[in-house]
């Protein structure tokens, strides 16, 4: 018997705050919130880590132009600089080129002129550094062509990607800038969703407080009510955004870009992402608390 009154007791204190799973517009908000905030996530997670990926690739990269018009002494030249930077103990490797190759990638800009050996192309060398700082090394390597030929150029790969890396972590920054305003407006319509609760139910709480009811029983109603919304509206969001986050990594790999290939999340990042709408369920509950209850003590 006394179980049975207890589950009364426990249904009349549910029924004391109306609306079903998913019944008002409180779960859908907080699904659409969720949906653009763990999206956001994403992408902001994702632009970090190909950052982080195309400046660990190309750090101890350098290519090594051999700009002589010449044929026959362009390919003398490419061949004793080869032979210099294998021998010198800043590269870790150093690979001729394929003309070919080099051909078909300049044949869009070009045309077919990219196979016409007449052509002054360019030889190139790619080159590994060993591990550590570049900087150091590509100036030691830059004077080591220097006195080897006047026609030998050194880049790194880094110099030219440096401001493509700037702009993915600008949009980074700014995607995680827009998870920190989708986490304020979700506490902001928490607060309106509260206040309103309790205006709707003042007469309740009034007759709650003659019973000998305190202020903390009773915002413990609504936040067990709002927490039951945030948590069904939150995991709609969440399933939605990662069926879109799985269609767009698809749409990525069959690019067959290797930077677009980088933009992937690793283990950790999902962790992040399922965190999410966890952290989101507890801050709708907190804050539904915090609201009720100064809510409550000005009312006093």
């Amino acid at each position: 018997m006394s179980g049975r009154a207890e589950r009364k007791a426990a249904a009349a204190r549910h029924r004391l705050l109306p609306g079903g799973r998913l019944a008002g517009p409180m779960p859908w908000i907080i699904a659409i919130m969720m949906f653009v905030t763990v999206l956001a996530a994403a992408a902001g997670l994702g632009l970090g880590a190909a950052v982080q990926s195309m400046r660990a690739d190309l750090a101890g990269r350098a290519s090594v132009q051999v700009v002589e018009a010449d044929a026959q002494a362009r390919a003398a030249l490419a061949a004793r600089t080869l032979q210099a930077l294998r021998a010198a103990p800043d590269v870790r490797a150093a690979d001729p080129v394929d003309p070919v190759v080099l051909a078909d990638q300049l044949r869009p800009w070009l045309g077919e002129d990219a196979m016409n050996g007449d052509l002054p192309v360019p030889a190139l060398i790619d080159v590994l550094l060993t591990p550590g700082e570049a900087g150091p090394k590509i100036d030691r390597l830059r004077h080591l062509l220097a006195d080897l030929s006047p026609k030998l150029r050194i880049e790194p790969h880094a110099a030219f990607l440096t401001p493509l890396a700037g702009l993915l972590s600008a949009l980074g920054w700014l995607a995680l800038g827009a998870v920190l305003l989708m986490t304020l407006a979700t506490a902001a319509v928490v607060v309106l969703a509260a206040r309103g609760a309790h205006d709707s139910h003042r007469g309740t709480i009034d007759v709650l407080h003659l019973m000998g009811a305190t202020d903390v029983q009773i915002a413990r109603l609504f936040q067990r009510r709002i927490g039951l919304d945030a948590l069904m509206g939150g995991a709609l969001g969440f399933a939605f955004a990662l069926l879109v986050i799985l269609l767009i990594g698809l749409r990525l790999a069959a690019t067959g870009s290797d930077l677009l290939a980088a933009i992937a999340l690793p283990m950790r990042d999902w962790l992040i992402l399922v965190a999410l709408p966890i952290a989101g369920v507890l801050l709708a509950t907190l804050t539904a608390r915090w609201t009720v209850l100064r809510a409550l003590g000005r009312s006093l």
